[in-house]
């Protein structure tokens, strides 16, 4: 009798063992603090994919980044943040979870992929805007969830991006495809009205910065990457006025 072996080596088993510890802990966090996460499954591969495309794709291949990631979660996006790093480029993981920073901790010592930049990542555990002004960056990977905030929380958020993004530098974020159709039909008004004063700030940044848009259905729920840039004349501190 002959026996059907598993074609799929130990480091695809490992990776298929994190990506399920990875989805029962945002899926138990996102039910306690779903206002914080905005989705009850981590993002998938593809999105993180597109979300790390400034990564891969510098104007210049020799010079290092500097990269940003605010929302790590489980570290999804981390991944493809990670896998599309060179040597010389930095990484601070931010996430306001302590839960979740601590599994992003981790993930820089046992994960294929998290752990070859691990030297080269540092994990904060705090909300982004408490990082300070007194850096800069190349790219900044945002995954919050700007669908549950305020108008003025998302305002506040981009003032502080665009402080810390030095000038020609990128900023991708996304959002789920169809939520404001959705709420309008079955949220209640004042949260509706929420989410679209939210949403009239964060067009008005695309319509300002924005350089591409790209819709990922390879994910739960499907969703749009904005790709935004900050112009090469604007500095700091037309923003940090207001952060």
């Amino acid at each position: 009798m002959s026996e059907t072996q598993s074609h799929a080596g130990p480091i695809s088993a490992l990776r298929l063992d994190e990506r399920l510890r990875d989805t029962k802990l945002f899926f138990s966090q996102a039910l306690r603090t779903f206002h914080a996460t905005g989705s009850i499954l981590p993002s998938s591969g593809a999105l993180a994919h597109e979300m790390a495309e400034h990564v891969r794709h510098r104007p210049d291949p020799d010079q290092p980044l500097r990269i940003l990631e605010a929302g790590a979660g489980t570290g999804a996006i981390s991944r493809g943040i990670a896998a599309a790093m060179r040597p010389g480029d930095t990484v601070d993981f931010v996430e306001a979870n302590p839960e979740f920073s601590a599994y992003v901790e981790e993930l820089l010592e046992t994960d294929p992929v998290m752990s070859r930049v691990a030297d080269a990542a540092s994990v904060h555990t705090c909300l982004v805007n408490d990082m300070g002004t007194d850096r800069s960056y190349d790219v900044i990977v945002s995954g919050l969830p700007f669908a549950n905030f305020t108008a003025d929380q998302v305002e506040e958020v981009f003032d502080y991006y665009f402080t810390v993004l030095r000038p020609g530098g990128t900023l991708s974020f996304y959002g789920y495809l169809y939520t404001k159709e959705v709420k309008a039909v079955i949220a209640k008004r004042e949260d509706y009205l929420r989410q679209a004063r939210s949403s009239w700030v964060v067009q008005d940044r695309i319509d300002r910065y924005g350089i591409g848009s790209e819709k990922v259905f390879a994910n739960v729920p499907p969703a749009w990457v904005h790709h935004l840039r900050k112009p090469e004349w604007e500095s700091s501190s037309d923003h940090s006025r207001s952060v």
